[in-house]
C-alpha cells in the first residue's frame, strides 16, 4: 500500500478558477507524475479558502504552507522546492500589509482571526465532489441522528431555540417557519433559495462549490420535521460550477442511501431535485422562486396566504437560502444552545459576509452577529487602499442602506442595523472610499432595481422609474431642492405599497444617502458640482499654467481634438469639445490637469 506523506490542496471555486487554478492543479499532477511522486502526494480540489483577494491559494499538508497569488508557473519550484526538498517557498506565502510579516498558516493572519466559521466549516477544507470527504468531517451524522434519534417536533424545537434566523434577507426566525408548515397535508414541499441576485455577492455560491452536501442533509432534515418527501434547489444557470458539484453531490447521496426511499432504513423517503434560474433578481423573492420552479414567469403573489400555507404548486413549502441550510446540520450536533452563544441577544450565530469594493482583503467572511463594522473594515479588511479614507459601506445590497463613516462603530446585527436605515440582508458588503460619489452609489442600485422590476404592480414598476428619472437629473446637473423633498416622498409611498420586498426595499440606497450625505445631493443640485468628481456632466478638467510642460502627451491622446497648444508651450482645453473622459489625465506625467 502507498503511503501518502503530503496533501496539496487547490482552490477551484469560480474566483480562483478564472485566475487558472484549473491549469494550476493539472500543473501539479503533471509534475508530480514527471518526479514519480504521484501516488506518494494526493491532490485534493477545494471550494473558496475565503480571501478571495490572495487567489489563488495552494495549501500544502502537512506543513500547512498557504501559497497565495500562485501562477502555473510557480508549479515546479512548489513541486522541487517544498515537495521533493522540504523547503517552503518563502516568496509565495502571504505577507501582512503592515507589518512585513510573513505567515506561512493564513488562519493566523488579521483576516482570519476574528473570523468563526460555521456554514463555511468545510469550504476550503474538503473536496466538494467527493461525499467521503464530507462523511468524514461529520457528514450526513445529523441527519442519522435526527431519523434514529428524533421526533419532528423535537427537530423544530432546537432549531426554534437556536435562535437561527433566516439568511437570505429577511431574517424570520426559521424554527417559526418551520412550525408554521408542520401541520399535516398530504403533499409539502422544502426549497433553497440558491438564486443569489445582489451585485458583488457570492456567498451562497461559494457554500455550493465547497460544501454541497450540507445543503442537502439539512434539506433532508427539514423535511423530516416537516413531513415533506421532495425537495428542490433553485440555483441559478450562471453559476456553472455550483451546478456541477449539485449533480455530483445529489448522484452521490442517492448511491449512498443519504436521499431517495427509505432512508437509514426508517422508513422515511426524502428526494430532491434542481431547477435552473436565469437569474431575475425578483425570483430571489420566496412566491416568485415557486412561481418560476412551477414553469411560469418570476412574479410574486400577494401574501397572505403565506408559502408555509400555500406555496409550491399550492402546497405547504417552506424555503430557505443555502446559508441557512448550511447551519441547520452543526445545530443538531452541537445543540441549540451552542449556535445561541454566539451573536447577540436577538440575532444569534455568525453570518456570512462578500466583502468587497475599496478594501485590502476582499472576500467571503463569516463573523459573530454584532461585530462592528470597524473591525470588518480596518482589522478583517486590512483597511482602504492607497492610503484612502473610509466613506462609507453599503449593506444588504440594492435593498439595503449606506452606512457613513460617523456610524463605523456599529455593529453587525439586524436591529442595530435597521436602526440605522440599513439591514443585514443576504450578505452583501460594499466598502466605499473618499472617492465615491454616493449619489452615484444610490442611482447605481435603483437603475439596478428599476432593470430586475417583474413590472407586476404599479408602483415598483413605475415608482422606481420616476425616482431613477429624478436621481438622474441630480447627477447632470439639472436637479432643484425641491426634487429632493419630492424623492422623499415617492420613497415612502414605494416602500408602503410595492407588492414584494423587491420594491418595498428599492428606496433603502435613496433614503440612506439623503439622511448621511445630503450635502452631497445639495452640492449637485446648488452648486452643480459632484464633490468626489465622479458624475460626468458636472465635471470640468482645467490644465494648470504652472505645471504645464507643453509635453504634449495630452493633446496627441485626446479622442476630441480639445486640447491645442505648442510644444514646450502651456496647453489649453477646449470645454465646449471635451468629452470629460479623463485620457488627459491619465496621460500627463506631471499632474498637470485638474479635475473639478
Amino acid at each position: 500500500m502507498n503511503i501518502v506523506r503530503a496533501h496539496i490542496l487547490v482552490c477551484r471555486g469560480t474566483g480562483c478558477s478564472s485566475a487558472h487554478s484549473e491549469e494550476i492543479f493539472k500543473r501539479f499532477e503533471e509534475e508530480l507524475k514527471a518526479q514519480g511522486m504521484a501516488d506518494e502526494v494526493k491532490m485534493i480540489q477545494t471550494g473558496c479558502f475565503g480571501l478571495c483577494e490572495l487567489g489563488p491559494i495552494v495549501v500544502v499538508y502537512p506543513e500547512g504552507a498557504m501559497y497565495t497569488r500562485v501562477t502555473p508557473d510557480d508549479v515546479s519550484e512548489i513541486v522541487s522546492e517544498h515537495i521533493v526538498k522540504g523547503r517552503i517557498v518563502q516568496r509565495l506565502l502571504h505577507t501582512e500589509k503592515d507589518s512585513a510579516e510573513v505567515v506561512a498558516d493564513l488562519s493566523k493572519t488579521k483576516f482570519y482571526e476574528k473570523q468563526t466559521r460555521v456554514a463555511l466549516r468545510n469550504c476550503g477544507v474538503i473536496n466538494p465532489e467527493n461525499i467521503d470527504e464530507y462523511i468524514a468531517v461529520d457528514g450526513y451524522e445529523a441527519l442519522g441522528r435526527v431519523l434514529t434519534e428524533m421526533t419532528p417536533e423535537e427537530v423544530i424545537d432546537i432549531i426554534t431555540k437556536s435562535g437561527l434566523r433566516g439568511r437570505g434577507g429577511a431574517g424570520f426566525p426559521t424554527g417559526l417557519k418551520w412550525k408554521f408548515a408542520s401541520a399535516p397535508a398530504p403533499v409539502k414541499y422544502v426549497c433553497c433559495n440558491a438564486d443569489e441576485g445582489d451585485p458583488g455577492a457570492f456567498m451562497d455560491r461559494s457554500v455550493l462549490e465547497g460544501d454541497p452536501h450540507v445543503v442537502l442533509e439539512a434539506m433532508t432534515i427539514a423535511g423530516y420535521a416537516i413531513g415533506a418527501h421532495q425537495g428542490y434547489i433553485y440555483v441559478r444557470a450562471e453559476y456553472p460550477i455550483a451546478i456541477h458539484r449539485l449533480q455530483i453531490a445529489i448522484k452521490q447521496a442517492r448511491e449512498y442511501g443519504f436521499l431517495g426511499d427509505d432512508i437509514f432504513g426508517t422508513g422515511f423517503s426524502f428526494d430532491i431535485e434542481l431547477r435552473l434560474g436565469s437569474g431575475a433578481f425578483v425570483c430571489g423573492e420566496e412566491t416568485a422562486l415557486m412561481t418560476s420552479i412551477e414553469g411560469n414567469r418570476g412574479e410574486p403573489r400577494p401574501r397572505p396566504p403565506f408559502p408555509a400555507v400555500k406555496g409550491l404548486f399550492e402546497k405547504p413549502t417552506i424555503l430557505n437560502n443555502v446559508e441557512t441550510w448550511a447551519n441547520i446540520p452543526r445545530i443538531i450536533l452541537n445543540g441549540a444552545d451552542w449556535f445561541a452563544s454566539m451573536g447577540t441577544e436577538k440575532s444569534k450565530g455568525t453570518k456570512v459576509f462578500c466583502l468587497v469594493g475599496k478594501i485590502n482583503n476582499t472576500g467571503l467572511v463569516e463573523i459573530p452577529m454584532g461585530t462592528t463594522l470597524r473591525e470588518v473594515v480596518e482589522e478583517i479588511g486590512g483597511g482602504i487602499p492607497n492610503g484612502k479614507k473610509f466613506k462609507a459601506a453599503q449593506t444588504g445590497g440594492p435593498s439595503g442602506g449606506c452606512i457613513p463613516a460617523s456610524l463605523i462603530d456599529t455593529p453587525i446585527d439586524y436591529e442595530s442595523l435597521a436602526a440605522i436605515g440599513s439591514i443585514v440582508g443576504s450578505g452583501g458588503l460594499i466598502i466605499m472610499d473618499e472617492d465615491t460619489c454616493m449619489v452615484d452609489i444610490a442611482k447605481f442600485f435603483l437603475q439596478f432595481t428599476m432593470d430586475e422590476s417583474c413590472g407586476k404592480c404599479s408602483p415598483c414598476r413605475i415608482g422606481t422609474k420616476r425616482l431613477y428619472e429624478m436621481i438622474t437629473k441630480i447627477t447632470e446637473g439639472e436637479g432643484t431642492l425641491e426634487m429632493l423633498d419630492e424623492m422623499e416622498e415617492l420613497c415612502h409611498h414605494l416602500q408602503k405599497n410595492a407588492l414584494c420586498a423587491l420594491g418595498q426595499t428599492a428606496p433603502n440606497p435613496v433614503l440612506s444617502t439623503l439622511k448621511y450625505f445630503r450635502d452631497e445631493y445639495i452640492a449637485h443640485v446648488v452648486d452643480k458640482r459632484c464633490p468626489a468628481g465622479v458624475c460626468t456632466k458636472l465635471l470640468t478638467y482645467e490644465i494648470d499654467p504652472a505645471k504645464c510642460k507643453g509635453c504634449t502627451l495630452c493633446a496627441r491622446n485626446c479622442p476630441a481634438d480639445a486640447i491645442s497648444g505648442k510644444v514646450k508651450e502651456v496647453h489649453v482645453i477646449d470645454k465646449s469639445k471635451c468629452i470629460k473622459c479623463g485620457v488627459c489625465m491619465s496621460n500627463c506625467k506631471f499632474d498637470a490637469i485638474v479635475k473639478k
